[in-house]
């Protein structure tokens, strides 16, 4: 599983009130996408199971032995008292909802018995991706939940999620992580990045593991010192920026072009936070300009080398006078 670096406050308190018997019986993950909140679920639920059954755990925070009996169950895909909704693949592609039917089919787990112990828990990976059949057959769940039913609802946006869904249930908050953690997930999933690449997926993943390892193999580090030394000197040759469009304009760079679309604005955004006043003003006119730019080259097909120039462009502009 997913290292879940960074959440330790949070496992400890839902732990606790397991132990406690002070359990509530529905919960919302809440936080950005990629920081480990639907990894940080599935872990909670292995964890909570096998404690239920038993043989005890000696290990703090959520690990549970590779020869626990309700481990090998769980990856499996094969314990009795535990369900993982998710969206569906279909022949098209993944379906873009969880399905009323998927919810439906949670009436076995709950109408029947426990089987291995008193407890039987439910991972939703997301809510936010309920159709609304969905969210209205799970409310009813939610309501009137036997007592031993415990359900993780993972969210990205918890603010869309049904009110009497958010009522119904706790909110656990889950924030970025800082970037220790950051680092030590990075470098166990990709553990040849050299210290600048690593620098900038940190910067990039804003807190979010998923995120920053979604730009892993792009060399983003080159992409941004290009861009700082733009920003720096203003690139009254346009040299740089002709170079960076045509290596982004080549089919081969598709992945990097779609990147750099994601980071240009970012970068301006991070100039923004270090001016103030005028500057502060010209630079927040650059970011939204970039930011519509960037928005709509791919849906509107826009030629890519251009569309480089141009954001690179919105970089120079923020360069000191000289």
């Amino acid at each position: 599983m997913t290292s879940l670096l960074g959440h330790d406050r949070q496992a400890e308190l839902l732990l606790s009130a397991a132990r406690g018997g002070r359990l509530h019986h529905g919960w919302i993950l809440a936080g950005p996408r990629g920081i480990g909140k639907a990894s940080f679920a599935r872990a909670m639920a292995l964890r909570l199971l096998a404690e239920a059954a038993g043989p005890p755990l000696s290990d703090e925070g959520l690990a549970v032995p590779q020869d626990h009996p309700v481990r090998r169950l769980f990856e499996a895909d094969a314990h009795p008292d535990y369900a993982d909704l998710f969206c569906l693949e279909k022949d098209s592609g993944t379906a873009r909802n969880i399905s009323v039917d998927q919810i439906r089919g949670l009436q076995r787990l709950i109408q029947s018995a426990p089987s291995l112990s008193q407890r039987r828990v439910v991972v939703i990976d997301s809510a936010d991706d309920l159709e609304r059949g969905a969210a209205n057959a799970l409310l009813k769940n939610l309501e009137e939940p036997p007592a031993d039913m415990l359900f993780l609802l993972v969210s990205h946006a918890p603010g869309r999620l049904l009110p009497t869904i958010r009522s119904r249930c706790r909110t656990l908050r889950f924030d970025p992580l800082d970037d220790g953690p950051m680092r030590l997930i990075l470098t166990g999933q990709q553990g040849d990045l050299t210290d600048d690449e690593l620098q900038a997926l940190i910067r990039a993943g804003e807190g979010s593991p998923g995120k920053a390892l979604h730009y892993a193999g792009l060399n983003i580090a080159d992409m941004e010192s290009t861009l700082a030394a733009i920003a720096a000197d203003g690139d009254a040759s346009n040299e740089r920026r002709l170079a960076l469009s045509k290596a982004l304009a080549l089919k081969t760079a598709r992945p990097r072009y779609e990147a750099f679309l994601e980071r240009a604005p970012a970068f301006i955004a991070n100039l923004a936070r270090q001016r103030q006043g005028s500057a502060l003003g010209k630079a927040l006119d650059h970011w939204e300009a970039a930011r519509q730019i960037a928005s709509g080259a791919v849906i509107l097909s826009l030629e890519p080398g251009a569309v480089v120039f141009e954001l690179a462009g919105h970089v120079a502009a923020l360069a000191p006078p000289t």
